[in-house]
């Protein structure tokens, strides 16, 4: 592609962004960079769908469970693979689901902040304990009255996370290189989808899911490390410790994975600049749309 371009391949998990992206970066040349927030952790391979060939991305296996993680050091790590790919005039692939990450990269956010220091994180829970909620949410209101005005004033997560954030260091400025910029999105039929992901996950359990998590679990993760956030994981440490059936396992992924692949489609409808792409199940074939992008997708496409 001239001039190089930056594609982010978006959509619910499932619905065959890898294979579109491999097809595409295998007719174009294109560099492709995991944009998934739990892929980048070490040792969570089968449970988060790691890619099949994983020596053609970029950004995977970046830290260990234990480790902390967001979209700051993410944003940190594209930078500069994205400097080196425009220099050699090549273009490049964000493929995943966290839609935050590719967002936060593609938009140029300006006010990223690292993650909160521990210490502060354990300042606001002890003041909120000692002198309740109502204090914290007075000192949101008093210091940032817009932030405020957006957080959900009676969850006092939320009001720790706002307060963490406005103490936290902000990050450097985001600065792309000239590419040209698309955003695609696959949105198979939610009924449909469901239907895939349910098999998926038997898939996943048939490819030895339960002793990954053993696995992992030997080596020192735990349960709260924050790794194991991701979907399916602290689920089967349940199972692994007696407190759920196998079947109940499998229905608590199975809702799970539904609800989050209900909220990526809520937010890529708020994505701005999106191209979606919709067919119905006989029509669907990311592999033939990655192929032949421009005539498949963007002429098609709505």
């Amino acid at each position: 592609m001239t001039p190089p371009a930056l594609i982010a391949v978006l959509g619910p998990t499932g619905s065959g962004k890898s294979d579109f992206a491999e097809a595409l970066a295998d007719r174009t040349g294109a560099l492709l960079l995991n944009a998934d927030a739990f892929q980048v952790y070490r040792g969570l391979d089968i449970g988060t769908n790691k890619p099949r060939d994983r020596a053609r991305y970029e950004l995977l296996d970046l830290v260990d469970p234990q480790e902390p993680f967001g979209v700051v050091p993410w944003v940190q790590a594209a930078l500069p693979l994205l400097a080196q790919a425009y220099a050699e005039g090549r273009s490049v692939i964000l493929v995943g689901g966290t839609g935050f990450y590719v967002r936060a990269l593609m938009d140029e956010f300006a006010d990223l902040r690292g993650a909160p220091d521990p210490e502060l994180r354990a300042h606001f829970m002890a003041r909120e304990e000692a002198e309740g909620l109502a204090a914290l949410v007075a000192e949101l209101e008093a210091t940032a009255p817009e932030i405020a005005a957006q957080t959900d004033l009676k969850n006092p997560v939320r009001v720790r996370r706002a307060l963490e954030r406005l103490q936290a260091v902000p990050a450097d400025p985001i600065q792309l290189p000239p590419f040209a910029r698309h955003k695609l999105a696959l949105l198979p039929e939610p009924e449909w989808l469901n239907e895939r992901l349910v098999a998926r996950t038997a898939q996943l359990l048939a490819q030895g899911w339960l002793e990954e998590v053993e696995a992992l679990l030997a080596s020192g993760v735990t349960s709260e490390d924050p790794g194991m956030r991701a979907i399916g994981y602290r689920n089967i440490v349940d199972h692994l410790q007696g407190e759920i059936s196998l079947t109940e396992l499998v229905d608590q992924i199975n809702l799970a994975t539904r609800q989050y692949a209900k909220r990526q489609r809520t937010w890529l409808r708020t994505e701005k600049g999106l191209v979606s792409y919709q067919r119905e199940r006989a029509q669907w074939n990311p592999l033939a749309w990655g192929r032949d992008w421009e005539e498949s997708f963007l002429k098609e496409s709505r």
